[in-house]
């Protein structure tokens, strides 16, 4: 088939990474997906255009409200993968909710990444659902996908398969992890371009990595850890992440050049990122919003310890005191991150559990299986 796929593309992105990622699983089941930025493209009669001229036959879009609500009325069957702000935000306004009900309605299936989110988009909108969802045509299930540990349950399957109503519709799958650090990546070039002129040997250097935006919440531990950098001088938070914000962004840089301890380094190749995880004694995710935190993810597949926000979507890949930690506010954070420089115990077991955890629940091999599965039901009709 030849599929348009929308999405917003920001470059090293979380929406992009996946993005790019799943077409590439798309285009290896020998369909021709043709990737596009949803802010790139302003009104449904551009879609409109797009789909007539590259003889386009389905659809796909990563967000239900950017890039979902472009795809309705186009008579061409499409799917949906909810993005997390269009969960953890996008609801809350009437206008947007409204809308991304009748996408959900129209779209043959929409994939989230955890049961939190399905269970969100369930309440949302399964009442308005009840009477579309139908002689919807299903795909196989992968059995082997079916697993739960102690550890979260059913929480932690790949995937899991619908129940009547809005169930019909949403799926779970988990985001698919595979790294591949830069070999000629050198650390001690990255601090230095961090502004840490300190040996690397004495060093605990915390990476956040997150885009620039208000949502990501950057500047939320900057204060306590400085406070604790003041402390322990051998302790830096270094920040690393495209500018998405220009505004924030400038409010985050004149926040970071004034405070000790704290550096802010730009977006990084995706290779030299993955590098940089696996040098730094940590990584951080202060979001106030997350679909699934590929960092997260990258980070317990590099073999590093984790220390989240605990929200929905964190908590869903990170079981405290099992893969990594979860702290409650700033100054719960230095508590876990002091733990953590001191307990060298608990550092091995985090690192050991965040590792089998992506390798069993997180397959590359079983998210391609899915979306190639579920595109397969866009074919052979058109939508209504």
């Amino acid at each position: 088939m030849r599929l348009l796929f929308l999405a917003v593309l920001r470059r090293h992105t979380g929406n992009a990474v996946t993005a790019e990622r799943v077409r590439d699983h798309l285009e290896a089941a020998g369909h021709v997906c043709l990737l596009k930025d949803a802010f790139d493209l302003e009104s449904s009669s551009e879609v409109a255009h797009l789909i007539r001229a590259e003889n386009l036959e389905a659809a796909l879009a990563l967000h239900l409200y950017r890039g979902g609500r472009l795809l309705q009325g186009h008579g061409i069957p499409f799917g949906i993968i909810f993005g997390g702000t269009d969960l953890n935000e996008d609801v809350k306004q009437r206008e947007k909710n409204e809308v991304m009900g009748r996408v959900l309605g129209e779209a043959r299936f929409a994939v989230a990444f955890t049961e939190s989110m399905k269970e969100t988009a369930q309440t949302q909108w399964d009442h308005d659902l009840r009477a579309q969802t139908s002689g919807m045509t299903r795909i196989a299930s992968n059995s082997s996908n079916h697993q739960s540990t102690e550890w979260q349950g059913e929480l932690f399957n790949n995937i899991k398969y619908p129940q009547p109503h809005a169930r019909d519709k949403i799926y779970i799958q988990s985001q698919g992890v595979m790294t591949v650090p830069n070999a000629a990546f050198n650390w001690n070039t990255f601090l230095h371009r961090s502004g840490i002129n300190q040996s690397a040997d004495n060093l605990h250097i915390f990476l956040l990595v997150c885009g620039l935006r208000q949502v990501k919440d950057p500047l939320y531990l900057v204060d306590a850890f400085s406070e604790w950098h003041r402390e322990e001088p051998n302790v830096y938070m270094v920040i690393v992440g495209p500018e998405v914000d220009p505004v924030f962004t400038r409010e985050v840089k004149a926040k970071v050049k004034r405070t000790a301890g704290v550096r802010l380094l730009g977006e990084m190749p995706q290779g030299d990122l993955h590098a940089a995880l696996r040098n730094c004694f940590a990584v951080v995710n202060s979001s106030m919003s997350e679909g699934m935190s590929a960092a997260i993810l990258e980070a317990m597949d590099l073999e590093v310890p984790v220390l989240a926000r605990n929200i929905p979507g964190n908590a869903a890949v990170v079981k405290h005191e099992v893969t990594g930690l979860l702290f409650s506010d700033p100054q719960d954070f230095v508590q876990l991150a002091k733990r953590l420089v001191r307990e060298p115990a608990l550092e091995k077991e985090l690192v050991a559990n965040g590792r089998e955890y992506v390798r069993r629940y997180h397959s590359w091999q079983a998210e391609r299986d899915t979306y190639q599965n579920l595109v397969r039901t866009l074919e052979g009709s058109t939508g209504e």
